[in-house]
């Protein structure tokens, strides 16, 4: 039960931002060709449907291999995935593990770690997958990734302000 596609005529855009992230920068004109885009995230019930039919397990689902990670304890090679954590107020930016946790046992059905679901989350948007798992969703639903700059293109929604509601974060 795959969503519509959205056709975007592609154009010139800016690209990028100096406020946030050094990778995002510099700021630059970018060109993108005409392309077609989901109207909606993949929802967790579509995953479902892919890994039903195919049998895929998930980056979070699989067993880490201890050779990548030398000197890591083995407790600590379990499959999961980073969860977010609300803080109470600014944090800084250059510590990821300030908002971050590490959850043994986390992965797109269980997004909080063991002991959670997704029930009643059936339309919502899927969490938890790599790459690697939205490209084999991608490849099975004869659909492709967008490229970063048309990801950025679209969600802009022709916006050539800073942010696609103007140039103030709030």
């Amino acid at each position: 039960m795959l969503t519509e596609l959205v056709e975007l005529p592609g154009g010139e855009f800016r690209m990028g931002s100096t406020s946030f992230y050094p990778e995002e920068a510099p700021i630059h004109t970018a060109m993108v060709a005409p392309f077609a885009i989901e109207r909606h995230p993949v929802t967790n019930a579509q995953f479902a449907e892919f890994v039903d039919a195919t049998g895929y397990v998930t980056v979070a689902e699989r067993p880490m291999d201890p050779a990548l990670y030398p000197g890591v304890a083995q407790e600590d090679l379990l499959p999961g995935a980073l969860v977010f954590r609300p803080t109470t107020g600014p944090v800084n930016l250059s510590d990821w593990r300030q908002w971050w946790d590490w959850a043994p046992g986390a992965h797109w059905r269980a997004p909080y770690g063991a002991g959670s679901d997704i029930a009643d989350r059936e339309d919502h948007p899927v969490v938890q997958v790599a790459y690697t798992d939205a490209a084999a969703y991608a490849a099975w639903a004869n659909r492709r990734l967008p490229t970063e700059a048309q990801w950025e293109y679209a969600a802009a929604a022709g916006a050539t302000t800073a942010y696609a509601w103007g140039d103030e974060p709030t």
